[in-house]
């Protein structure tokens, strides 16, 4: 790593954020990044995708979160330097040797995501964290080509930190772990523009009393307050805004359009963009996928709005002009419902392939340890005055309550006319009335039997 060539700005760059207030740029190949065409996209994909459409200030973008991990980590990496700087090789102490290997990490941590990141990825089978890495590792785009400035392997050592196969477990979990510089600020950042308190907490004293271990990173007995705020922050996000019953009836719409679009598509009748034709022909290339973003996927719906297909152009319309679905909360014993649900909507005129789904939310607030599996993650280290590690909920009776726990609900979407208690006399009136007998307080649930008398 001594062999990094790394310039220093001659003069900082200092940009305003709502959240952190200032972002420093001090090296010249942060800047650089910032410049390329592949971060600049980032601009173009919002943050939270149809979550805009529950909280009407939630459109900020990826480009500005990345920014804000990029900062935490820096700040990170100050408070290591000066704080518990590595005295010799192997004392679990800080080696700044590292800085900016990690600072580009956090700012590249998010460089793979597409728009509607996460509905995009389960219908088209992408992933982006391996996208990501490709980016930063592919010779023909700028971010790797100002990569390779610092030193030829410079970009495949960013991409193993996103990877978790970087050597150093300080440098992978200062952005991939329980209580990383990614979690803090999008909670804050996602807090502040929704509108919502749930996601603040003392940042300022959770970076005050952070600090490296051999293994890791932990946190001081004197921050174990502000640690526990934390994960109560992001439990409340969880349930209150990631989870919104509206925000995932949009999710749903959105699948349920772009799975149609690829039926209709099949049968050379869609007027479509040629990059995303590429996708729904399964046949794209990273070029493609970097000509997505936000701005793309709405063009594309604003044609279909007028597709001959009806169901494609009622769905566009749906999603476009925010007319979602209604939902209720099921449970494994209620869910033998849905077949007879399904069809008193398709009496009533609608698709269910289209108009209905069941969509689980779940989230684990915290996990002591889970080495293992799709969200593996190491548990939350509390330092005692002499060195001696343990584990949060060991401390912290709050955490304990909410360690290995499953929060949130799985929900039934339909069709909201479905629920209508028109005062006009409407054809589909009877079928209405049957399915709402199945809904109370909104839960589904069975009829009770009539008493034998």
């Amino acid at each position: 790593m001594s062999n990094f060539h790394n310039i220093k700005l001659k003069k900082e760059v200092v940009l305003r954020d709502p959240v952190h207030e200032y972002i420093h740029i001090e090296d010249k190949v942060i800047l650089d990044i910032l410049k390329t065409q592949e971060f600049q996209r980032m601009r173009r994909i919002k943050q939270l995708g149809p979550i805009a459409y529950v909280f009407p200030g939630a459109t900020h973008t990826r480009f500005e979160h990345n920014l804000g991990v990029y900062e935490l980590t820096r700040r990170i990496c100050n408070i290591f330097a000066k704080k518990y700087p590595s005295q010799r090789p192997g004392d679990g102490l800080w080696d700044d040797n590292n800085r900016l290997l990690v600072e580009c990490a956090a700012l590249l941590h998010d460089i793979g995501h597409g728009p509607y990141s996460h509905t995009f990825e389960h219908l088209f089978d992408t992933n982006h964290e391996k996208i990501g890495q490709n980016i930063i590792t592919d010779s023909n785009t700028e971010i790797n080509q100002v990569l390779r400035t610092v030193s030829p392997n410079f970009p495949g050592l960013v991409a193993s930190i996103i990877a978790k196969t970087y050597p150093n477990p300080q440098v992978v979990k200062m952005i991939s772990s329980q209580a990383d510089a990614d979690r803090m600020d999008y909670l804050q950042r996602d807090a502040y523009f929704t509108g919502v308190t749930y996601g603040k907490f003392d940042l300022s004293r959770i970076l005050q009393e952070i600090r490296p271990y051999s293994e890791g990173i932990c946190f001081t007995m004197a921050g174990m307050h502000a640690v526990e705020d934390y994960i109560v922050s992001r439990y409340q996000m969880y349930q209150q805004v990631y989870f919104h019953r509206v925000g995932r009836s949009m999710e749903v719409i959105l699948q349920h359009l772009l799975e149609r679009a690829k039926i209709i598509y099949k049968q050379g009748n869609l007027p479509v963009t040629p990059s995303l034709a590429k996708f729904l022909a399964n046949d794209w290339t990273l070029d493609d996928y970097l000509e997505l973003d936000d701005g793309v996927m709405e063009t594309n719906f604003s044609m279909w709005t007028k597709a001959s297909d009806p169901i494609l152009s009622d769905l566009t319309r749906r999603y476009l002009f925010r007319k979602p679905l209604a939902s209720v909360c099921i449970n494994p014993e209620t869910k033998s419902l849905l077949p007879k649900l399904k069809d008193l909507i398709k009496q009533a005129g609608f698709d269910p392939n289209y108009y209905t789904d069941t969509n689980s939310a779940f989230d684990e607030p915290y996990d002591a340890y889970k080495p293992t599996g799709k969200n593996a993650n190491s548990q939350i280290e509390i330092m005692q005055d002499d060195g001696q590690l343990i584990e949060l909920s060991h401390l912290s009776p709050l955490v304990r309550s909410l360690n290995g726990t499953l929060q949130g609900d799985e929900r039934f979407f339909f069709p909201k006319i479905m629920m209508s208690n028109s005062d006009e006399p409407q054809i589909f009136d009877p079928l209405y009335q049957k399915f709402q007998r199945y809904v109370k307080n909104g839960t589904l649930r069975y009829l009770r039997k009539p008493k034998n008398k």
